[in-house]
């Protein structure tokens, strides 16, 4: 569980609601009418941006904003280092059946055993690399759909609500539920942008950074164990993308 992606997401909630129940309570800021057009034609609009498979699957991906897959580089490295060392003692058919901590590890540690060499090993690779890249994107690009679309349902709603205030000026008891869709679905929109889809789209942006980064990383290894570098050599270089004090920590290890 991420912690910050949690207290972040409730807090701004609680923000808005709490400001709104101090105003005179939630009632005034709950309208059916405009709920239907920004929160409903916003999801029927996001839905034809994308393909239905891509379009649930952003939902899994929003469930990761709260429950990332953790990334542990230091065992990575440290792990890397101990099959460097172990290729280089008893040949690259060692490596079969080790244990590693991911699918993508272990792909790349399997094409070794079987005999790929450096160049066949980069390409494919790199290519899982690319493939997950796109993947990613085409769920940030359904949320990025909610960010676009929600604001301009919130501005059709806006103009519904002005053209039924402006046929019934004749009637007052008519222009304060016009006026209500015509304020709310811009709310709402603003809501469905700035609140909760933004913030998902710049959280897992930087979870696929982190998460290129890593796999780059295991790649960097994987090239150093088929030129049979020793175990020192690959932690030198791996631990250069690490920060200052985490590659203290595990060349001093």
């Amino acid at each position: 569980m991420d912690i910050a992606s949690l207290i972040g997401f409730i807090g701004a909630i609680g923000m808005i609601i709490g400001a709104m129940i101090s105003a005179g309570g939630l009632g005034p800021f709950v309208d059916v009418p405009s709920i239907l057009i920004v929160f409903g034609g916003t999801f029927f609009a996001v839905m034809y941006t994308a393909p239905m498979g891509v379009f649930l699957g952003s939902f899994k991906a929003m469930a990761k904003v709260f429950m990332p897959k953790p990334q542990n580089v230091e065992a990575l490295i440290e792990r890397m280092v101990e099959l460097s060392n172990t290729a280089r003692k008893d040949g690259m058919m060692a490596l079969e059946g080790q244990e590693v901590p991911d699918k993508f590890f272990e792909k790349g540690l399997q094409m070794l055993v079987d005999g790929a060499d450096e160049s066949k090993l980069v390409k494919q690779m790199s290519q899982e690399i690319k493939s997950m890249k796109k993947r990613h994107e085409d769920s940030q690009g359904v949320l990025k759909g909610w960010v676009d679309i929600g604001p301009a349902m919130g501005m059709i709603g806006t103009l519904i609500g002005l053209v039924q205030m402006l046929g019934n000026m004749a009637d007052p008891k008519a222009i304060g539920p016009a006026m209500a869709v015509a304020l709310l679905t811009t709310l709402y929109g603003a809501f469905i942008a700035n609140v909760l889809f933004a913030p998902m789209i710049t959280k897992l942006e930087g979870y696929t950074a982190d998460e290129v980064i890593y796999r780059e990383m295991v790649l960097e290894g994987l090239r150093n164990i088929s030129r049979g570098e020793s175990g020192r050599n690959v932690q030198e270089q791996m631990v250069a993308s690490l920060p200052p004090k985490a590659q203290e920590k595990l060349m001093a290890a």
